[in-house]
């Protein structure tokens, strides 16, 4: 069984690993073993390399096992690696790859390329919420709201992907579910509705993130990650 320690952001991305990939992943011989950043009484939010340095060191104690992170974009500071040139760049696939680059560059730099060829960053553009929007009328429904699946079509409707639902701190996809049902809460609302949604759909309409799930499915097969 091939061990993957996932550092999540926070409760909402730990939960959804927990009960929309785990099983997929466990049936495929990869056990997924998500967890907050940061050290028992401090977990979660706050995402930083120093924190995140921190984590993937202590995971590595385990000489076989791999390591990911389940970051959102929108939530990292200026200062973190890669942040500052992604927001030089327009599209969203050229955004991910500054973070995802510069981190996987620090770590080799930091850690020996041995090492890092075992770490695996990932960031979800441009946060978790971007994922509902598979489905919108799933996601409606799974909040208690199904009236407000048209609303939320409208919104999926102006963009390519789920994935390029902006990260202004006003319209960005979390943003976005609030201007329309001020009870969205977390962890419990989202995750439920990536359930619903289900793995297939959101690898479907989600290409950064389906891409991120294959490079994981492919560490059975030996594949270069």
């Amino acid at each position: 069984m091939i061990r993957v320690h996932v550092i999540c952001e926070g409760p909402t991305e730990e939960d959804f690993v927990r009960k929309v990939l785990c099983e997929s992943f466990f049936v495929r011989g990869i056990q997924l073993l998500p967890s907050c950043i940061g050290r028992v009484g401090h977990k979660g939010g706050r995402v930083n390399w120093d924190r995140l340095e921190f984590d993937v060191k202590t995971r590595f104690r385990d000489r076989q096992c791999y390591c990911t992170t389940l970051f959102d974009f929108y939530g990292l500071s200026h200062k973190f690696p890669g942040k500052a040139e992604a927001e030089s760049v327009y599209d969203v696939p050229s955004k991910q790859l500054a973070v995802v680059g510069a981190m996987s560059t620090l770590a080799e730099e930091r850690w020996g390329p041995e090492t890092a060829a075992k770490f695996l960053p990932y960031v979800q553009m441009h946060e978790f919420e971007a994922l509902l929007f598979s489905n919108t009328e799933v996601l409606a429904s799974a909040m208690g709201v199904p009236y407000l699946a048209s609303e939320f079509q409208k919104i999926r409707s102006q963009f390519l992907t789920p994935e390029d639902i902006n990260d202004d701190p006003n319209t960005a996809p979390s943003k976005r579910i609030k201007q329309h049902y001020e009870g969205y809460a977390k962890p419990s609302a989202p995750v439920l509705a990536a359930t619903e949604i289900g793995l297939e759909t959101i690898r479907r309409e989600c290409p950064l993130f389906d891409e991120w799930v294959s490079r994981l499915e492919g560490l059975v097969g030996g594949e270069r990650p």
